[in-house]
């Protein structure tokens, strides 16, 4: 797929992928309503295959590739959710995924990989040493490459949760996700923007990392240099194609503090039961920062993750 998928093309990947992920519920909690003076509806990716979102992304492009594409396997480099992803949706179509990773990724996403089979390189935690890596790795393998976000099949894929919220709650006022490398929010605007179109969409990053707050402002791509936050998920820059999705498509880029990021996932894991990643908690951190905003209206928010290293939770003081 190389043109922005329509209508036609997010059905046909939430039809293509339907055997093999989740069609993840979608929560609420009248504790977080009262909390928030909102109507907080929780689309619940932290259940999906491989504890993310990104699952719908990579079986979405993995079931797109001939056997041909497939046949030195796949690769990526990510820290984390798209490598479990695809490491998965490899072994799903027989090949092998190759993934770089971040020496310093966490242990939860490191034993996924494992645990589907990828076969780990680790680097230095810069982009220059991850670019520079899997550029040998696919020297070495002849592996196609599978971008975690900068590709219209990922896009498409992602676009599939928003879909699927859609369908469950109607009408809603707003939709929320995070926003690191654009997959997830620019499927998620595109979305709302076909099957929702009343429904407005807004993104939240975590001010420690807000290169996508300050491209959307200035309309013109700030790259990510030096990301500071626990939301290790959102450290990216926006990607080619998503930045101008998300310009299009999105209406506004709320960014949050540290201790505001911590709070939301601690409130969701008490009042909710549910385990959730901080990069899943930005979005229900803005809300509660911006009250005044979301104030009685209906509000989806898409839980992007659940894979946190449960012996490093931020609250907890070492």
């Amino acid at each position: 797929m190389n043109k922005l998928p329509d209508e036609k093309a997010i059905l046909a990947a939430a039809g293509r992928i339907k055997r093999h992920i989740n069609d993840t519920p979608v929560l609420t909690s009248r504790n977080l309503d009262e909390l928030s003076g909102a109507n907080l509806y929780f689309k619940c990716e932290n259940f999906q295959k491989a504890g993310a979102f990104k699952s719908r992304g990579a079986v979405n492009t993995v079931f797109l590739l001939s056997k041909d594409e497939l046949a030195n396997g796949v690769c990526t480099h990510s820290s984390g959710n798209h490598a479990a992803a695809l490491s998965r949706a490899a072994a799903l179509r027989g090949t092998k995924a190759y993934i770089v990773m971040p020496e310093n990724s966490s242990k939860v996403k490191i034993e996924a990989v494992n645990y589907y089979g990828g076969e780990i390189t680790f680097c230095k935690p810069n982009l220059e040493s991850r670019e520079l890596t899997l550029n040998q790795v696919q020297q070495n393998t002849s592996a196609l490459e599978v971008h975690p976000y900068n590709d219209y099949r990922i896009i498409a894929g992602q676009a599939t949760a928003a879909l699927e919220l859609i369908k469950s709650v109607i009408p809603l006022d707003v939709i929320m996700a995070p926003v690191g490398g654009g997959g997830l929010l620019s499927g998620t605007a595109l979305s709302t923007f076909y099957f929702s179109s009343e429904t407005k969409v807004i993104a939240a990053e975590p001010k420690g990392a807000d290169d996508a707050y300050r491209s959307f402002i200035s309309e013109s791509f700030v790259p990510s240099e030096n990301p500071n936050t626990i939301a290790d998920g959102l450290l990216t820059s926006l990607g080619t194609l998503t930045f101008p999705i998300i310009l299009d498509h999105v209406d506004t880029i709320l960014t949050v503090g540290e201790e505001s990021i911590i709070k939301a996932m601690k409130l969701i894991w008490e009042r909710m039961k549910i385990i959730i990643e901080p990069s899943s908690a930005v979005p229900f951190a803005a809300v509660l920062e911006n009250k005044n905003i979301f104030a009685g209206k209906k509000t989806g928010i898409i839980i992007s993750g659940g894979n946190v290293d449960l012996d490093k939770l931020p609250w907890i003081k070492k």
